[in-house]
């Protein structure tokens, strides 16, 4: 459809096709060496799991990462080796999975994910962090007003946003929305850009090397909640993400406000 390729990534990438495999490796080695408990329950369902990753000493508290791929693809286990930033900070990190499109909508996914921070919650004690990648993105976002009041939600301190979708209505006009299902009412109201500004701080994050329409859309976010922007030089869609394994990154200074 008229928008596939402003959405495409992996193409404009260099080796793009094998960043996955290259996540899923790196994942999986760091959970040998990691003090980690896996597959912990959220929910009842199958994909209804996280992972927590414990820093060596009593953590600061928690950062929760919610991974992309469009809300249909990936899991919990491309990931881990993101949490080793936070970590060397003190804080713990939790990586949930969540149902996929089609199987569920984008408000299921949604609610999905403030099932697992509200586990998680119980889990760690102190602040939550929220950051999330692409859809990942759009996702944490959405946890600054949910749809119910939250218990957790007195405890989130900052939410990172990187190279968020934060306007989901052009994704209509792609043919990703044979799965995403979205309609008007549904793209809108998902939209973090048609939310109100929350009242924690937030810091929008992208890659200056990114396809077009995701700066456009990490500065219409800025723009409309009045947050900050960080745009990071030279940085592509997948490899912007990876700044959350580097401990002394620009994305962890952030994140964390490690100074």
């Amino acid at each position: 459809m008229e928008l596939d390729d402003a959405f495409a990534n992996a193409a404009y990438i260099p080796d793009g096709d094998t960043y996955p495999d290259k996540w899923a490796a790196l994942a999986a080695a760091f959970r040998t060496t990691a003090l980690c408990e896996l597959d912990l329950p959220y929910g009842e369902g199958q994909r209804h799991r996280f992972d927590l990753f414990h820093p060596p000493r009593l953590a600061r508290g928690v950062v929760v990462f919610v991974h992309g791929g469009y809300w249909r693809q990936f899991d919990k286990s491309y990931w881990s080796h993101l949490a080793a930033g936070p970590m060397a900070h003190g804080w713990a990190v939790a990586i949930p999975s969540y149902d996929l499109c089609p199987d569920a909508s984008i408000p299921e996914i949604g609610d999905q994910i403030s099932a697992a921070i509200g586990v998680i919650s119980q889990r760690v004690l102190g602040p939550i962090l929220l950051v999330g990648h692409s859809a990942g993105g759009q996702l944490v976002a959405r946890m600054t007003a949910p749809r119910l009041p939250e218990p957790w939600h007195d405890r989130l301190t900052r939410v990172v946003p990187v190279s968020p979708v934060a306007d989901l209505v052009p994704l209509m006009r792609t043919s990703m929305n044979a799965d995403l299902r979205l309609d008007f009412d549904t793209a809108r109201v998902e939209s973090p850009v048609n939310m109100s500004a929350p009242q924690i701080p937030v810091i929008v994050w992208v890659g200056g090397s990114e396809r077009p329409v995701f700066i456009d859309q990490a500065h219409a976010l800025s723009d409309m909640w009045g947050c900050a922007l960080e745009v990071e030089p030279d940085k592509n869609h997948f490899d912007v993400v990876e700044g959350l394994s580097d401990p002394s990154g620009e994305l962890i200074r952030h994140l964390c406000k490690t100074t």
